[in-house]
C-alpha cells in the first residue's frame, strides 16, 4: 500500500482519539479525495457516531465505509440502476470484509454489550484515558480506514492493469 494510503488510515485513527466519533474520523481522513472539505466531511459524518446516533446499531467506522462507497462510485441519476448496483455491490464487499475482519457490524456486538441501546439516551460519552482503555473503537476506526485503503489501492492497480491490457492490445 503506498504511503499516502498507509498515512490516512493513521489520520483516522488521530482523528478518533481527538475526540471524532469513529464514522467522523474515517470519513475525513480520506474525505479530500472526492473534494469534500472538512468541515462538511465531519457534518455529513456526525451523525452516525455511537453506532448511529449512540444507539449502539451500525458500526460508526462501518457506517464510514457506506458513506465512502457512496462518495467512491455512487451514482448520480435517479434511474441509472446499473450505477447503484455497483455502489450496493461495492458496500456489502467492504462490510464482509468488515465483518470478517471484526466479526460483527453492529455496534452493541462490538463492545460487548447485551443490545442497542433505548432512544432518550444520547449524552455522548466523556473521552477520557479510560474510555479509550476500554473500548475497541480506535482499533474499529483502523480497520475501517485500512480496509478503505485497500480497497483505493487494489481499484488503482486494477485500472494500470486495464489501461496497460488496453494499450498492450492497440
Amino acid at each position: 500500500m503506498s504511503e499516502d494510503l498507509e498515512r490516512r488510515v493513521s489520520l483516522a485513527v488521530d482523528h478518533f482519539m481527538e475526540g471524532f466519533g469513529c464514522c467522523q474520523s474515517v470519513v475525513l481522513a480520506f474525505s479530500d479525495l472526492y473534494g469534500l472539505d472538512s468541515q462538511l466531511a465531519k457534518r455529513v459524518s456526525a451523525g452516525f457516531g455511537g453506532g448511529v446516533g449512540r444507539l449502539r446499531l451500525m458500526c460508526g467506522a462501518v457506517s464510514a465505509l457506506v458513506i465512502l462507497s457512496g462518495l467512491d462510485s455512487g451514482q448520480t441519476e435517479g434511474g441509472d440502476r446499473a450505477g447503484k448496483t455497483a455502489c450496493y455491490k461495492l458496500v456489502q464487499e467492504l462490510l464482509s470484509r468488515s465483518k470478517a475482519a471484526n466479526g460483527s457490524l453492529i455496534c452493541a456486538e462490538l463492545l460487548g454489550l447485551s443490545g442497542p441501546v433505548p432512544m432518550g439516551d444520547y449524552v455522548a460519552s466523556e473521552r477520557t484515558a479510560a474510555y479509550y482503555k476500554e473500548r475497541p473503537c480506535a482499533a474499529k476506526v483502523e480497520s475501517a480506514a485500512r480496509i478503505f485503503a485497500e480497497y483505493l489501492d487494489e481499484k488503482k492497480k486494477n485500472e494500470k492493469n486495464d489501461k496497460d491490457s488496453v494499450d498492450y492490445h492497440m
